[in-house]
This record gives C-alpha cells, sequence and structure tokens, in this order.
C-alpha cells in the first residue's frame, strides 16, 4: 500500500494492493453486522465444542451464510447485486448464451481482444466450466442480480463443511470442530458472496473432501466423485490446476494412493466431456495467457505484485493466521493435518504468485486455497482465541465498510 505512493508508481488498481476504492461508508444496516460478528465471536467456540456432529455441519453452514450475508447487506440488496450487475461479469454473457454446443465450439475464438465479439473479462479469462454455471442458473429462471448472488453465497457457504469433513476424515473430531469458528468469521466473507470464486471454493473442497473419504473408506465411488468434482474445477478456472497439490496432500495425509486411479478417470471424462464438446483447455490457455499480457497485466509490474498479491491476500486470511505461523510450523512437525494441509495450501500459493498470471485480485482469485489455511490460529492457546477471532470480524467489517470492492 506504502511502496506505490512512495515510489510515484501506478500499480493499476484504484487501492493497492486491493481491486477496490477508497469509499468510506456507515449506515443503519452496518449495526446488525456488528452485533452478528460479536455474537458469533462468543457462541461459536463454545458451540464448537459441545453440539453433536451433524448439528454442528449445520450450523457451520448456517452461520457461514449468516455472516457472510450480514456483511455484504450493510449496503443493502446492492451488497450482493452489484457485482452480478457488471457487464464485465459472467451473467451479461451468460444470459446471451444459446446453443450449449456452439458456445464451446466457438469459445477459443471469442478470446482474444481483437476477436468479434469477443467475451467479456471474466468469461474470457476462464475455462467455459465457469461460465456454464451461470448458464445453468439462468436457465433454472433466477435471472435478478439479488437472487443470483444468494445462490452463489448458499453454495459457497457449502465449503466449510466439506473442509470441517476433510479435517475430521484425515485427523480428528476436535481437530474439525476447533477450525469452525475460525473459517466461519475468517475475511474472506467479504469476498465470498460475490463472485464466481466463491462457487469454486465450494466445488473445489468438495472434491478434495471426497479424495479423503475415498483414502480412508477405500471405496472407488467417493473417489470417482472427487475426480469429477476436481476434473470441473480444471474448466472453472486455469489456475485450479494448482489444486493437485492440495490433492496429493490429501494422499499423502491418508498415506495411501489407492484412490488415484479412480479420481484420475472422473477427472478424464470431465476432460473428454469438454473436448468432445468442442473446447480444448490446452489450446484455450495460450490464447488466454496473450489476451492477460495484451491487456492491464502488461501494466501491472511483477515487482511489486509478487510481494503486493501477499498484502492482498491478507486481507482474506487475516492477520490472526500471520501470528499462527510460527506454532503451525511447530504442528507441522508433529503431522497434524491442519497444518499439512494448510502448509499445501500456501506451497499453492507461492506457486500462483510466481507464475505471473496472478497479478492483483488475488482476494477473490485464492479462495479456494485461502479456506485451508485461515483455521490455522485454532491451533494458537485457547485465551487468545476470542481476541484474535474479534480481530477477524473487525478486519473484514473494515474492509467492507472502508472499501469498495469489485468482487
Amino acid at each position: 500500500m506504502v511502496v506505490p505512493l512512495w515510489l510515484d508508481d501506478d500499480v493499476r488498481v484504484h487501492f493497492p494492493p486491493l481491486h477496490a476504492d477508497w469509499d468510506p461508508r456507515f449506515g443503519v444496516l452496518t449495526l446488525p453486522a456488528i452485533a452478528i460478528g460479536l455474537l458469533f465471536v462468543l457462541v461459536l467456540p463454545g458451540l464448537a465444542r459441545t453440539l453433536p456432529w451433524r448439528a454442528l455441519l449445520a450450523t457451520a453452514f448456517a452461520t457461514t451464510w449468516v455472516w457472510i450475508v450480514a456483511v455484504a447487506m450493510t449496503e443493502g440488496t446492492e451488497g450482493l447485486a452489484r457485482t452480478f450487475e457488471r457487464r464485465q461479469e459472467y451473467v451479461y454473457d451468460a444470459q446471451s448464451v444459446g446453443s450449449i454446443h456452439t458456445m464451446l465450439q466457438t469459445f477459443i475464438d471469442r478470446i482474444p481482444y481483437d476477436a468479434p465479439d469477443n467475451w467479456y473479462v471474466h468469461v474470457a479469462g476462464h475455462p467455459p466450466g465457469a461460465l456454464l454455471y451461470f448458464v445453468g442458473v439462468d436457465r433454472l429462471g433466477i435471472t435478478d442480480p439479488f437472487w443470483i448472488g444468494v445462490v452463489c453465497v448458499t453454495i459457497a457457504s457449502t465449503a466449510i463443511v466439506a473442509v470441517m469433513i476433510t479435517l475430521r476424515t484425515l485427523g480428528t473430531e476436535k481437530i474439525a470442530r476447533s477450525a469452525m469458528p475460525w473459517i466461519v468469521l475468517a475475511p474472506t466473507a467479504v469476498w465470498m458472496g460475490v463472485n464466481g470464486d466463491a462457487v469454486f471454493t465450494a466445488v473445489a473442497a468438495w472434491g478434495l473432501a471426497l479424495l479423503a473419504v475415498a483414502a480412508k473408506n477405500r471405496r472407488a465411488l467417493p473417489a470417482v466423485g472427487a475426480g469429477l468434482l476436481l476434473g470441473y474445477c480444471v474448466y472453472l478456472s486455469y489456475g485450479l490446476t494448482l489444486l493437485g497439490v492440495l490433492a496429493v496432500a490429501v494422499l499423502l495425509v491418508a498415506r495411501t494412493w489407492r484412490p488415484l486411479p479412480w479420481a484420475l478417470g472422473g477427472a478424464l471424462v470431465v476432460a473428454a466431456a469438454f473436448t468432445l464438446g468442442g473446447f480444448a483447455w490446452w489450446e484455450a490457455y495460450p490464447v488466454l495467457r496473450e489476451r492477460y499480457y495484451d491487456g492491464i497485466a502488461s501494466e501491472r509490474a511483477f515487482s511489486y505484485w509478487v510481494w503486493g498479491n501477499i498484502a492482498a491476500w491478507t486481507f482474506t486470511a487475516g492477520l490472526a493466521v500471520w501470528a499462527a505461523f510460527p506454532v503451525g510450523v511447530r504442528a507441522l512437525r508433529e503431522r497434524n493435518v491442519l497444518a499439512q494441509l494448510a502448509a499445501a495450501a500456501l506451497l499453492t500459493i507461492v506457486v500462483a504468485d510466481l507464475s505471473g498470471m496472478s497479478k492483483a485480485e488475488v482476494e477473490r482469485i485464492w479462495l479456494p486455497f485461502t479456506i485451508w489455511i485461515v483455521a490455522l490460529p485454532s491451533l494458537l492457546p485457547t485465551r487468545w482465541h476470542k481476541p484474535l477471532l474479534a480481530s477477524q470480524v473487525v478486519l473484514a467489517l473494515l474492509a467492507q465498510q472502508l472499501l469498495l470492492t469489485r468482487w
């Protein structure tokens, strides 16, 4: 944030390192969000310890949904609708799709800037799986931007359930329970309700959860399901190929490779379906990379953004996560499953950062990886939990109230 001002350097965002504008605003709807945040800080740790497991999973989903909506609704219905009203978003192009087969066959041709009738930025920047999701929402009759936002929040809120199931399956129920409040109240809430990457986060989390289940119960069906979901993730976002790091981590933690052939088979089914439909991922990526650098990416210096991305990511992960890194390293040596998966997610983020294909906007792009890291503070001494949970709530509310985020 300080470096561009100090060097008088335009890093091509309005409020570096975030893709946002400085726009302080406080209204009456801020008060319910403050009250809900405070209530959750006080009660969630106790509920995480005492509720029966299935009731806890339902509570995790419900409280995540409520918190995301409360944060977004500080701006009224626009808090959920505004992103999906923009022409640059998926919805505009999704509502113009007639034949899905034709869309797939012509998808690559419409990626370049100089292509006639080129895709807008979000559709062009992703494989067609992302567009297909919004086409599906549109064809279900959900066309109002607010209700599209509600659907995205609802799907995104299931990600916490998948993460908790994974932690319990690979580790212990105690670890999964202790993680719950931290995932609910992570500052990711500011971005989890208002963009497609929140949906991608849920799909990825459920794919990894099924892989963990398959690794432990040695059944083919969940492994195939994991492959289908993780394979589809590759067609939601090019960057989600890096989920392979987390998938390998799941198998290493489970100490088995048994599900791998079945999972690869499921992923290949997805790849075959898209390829036969007319979209070849390996042909699209070089075209997308060319468009990326034909646009604003060429004006965003890697020398700044390789560090600026980490600063932007801190707004979604929270300072509490940084406070937990030392204890996380110790827990990693002890083979704590939370620390192991967090380490894999951090490695994924480092690779993404160094790729040069994530220059700014990582507050949304890295959500599928960040959700595996935000519970690290649960490893800290209990006396620190409520103050640090409160700090996560404060950061989320300050980001929402002081900045006009673009996602």
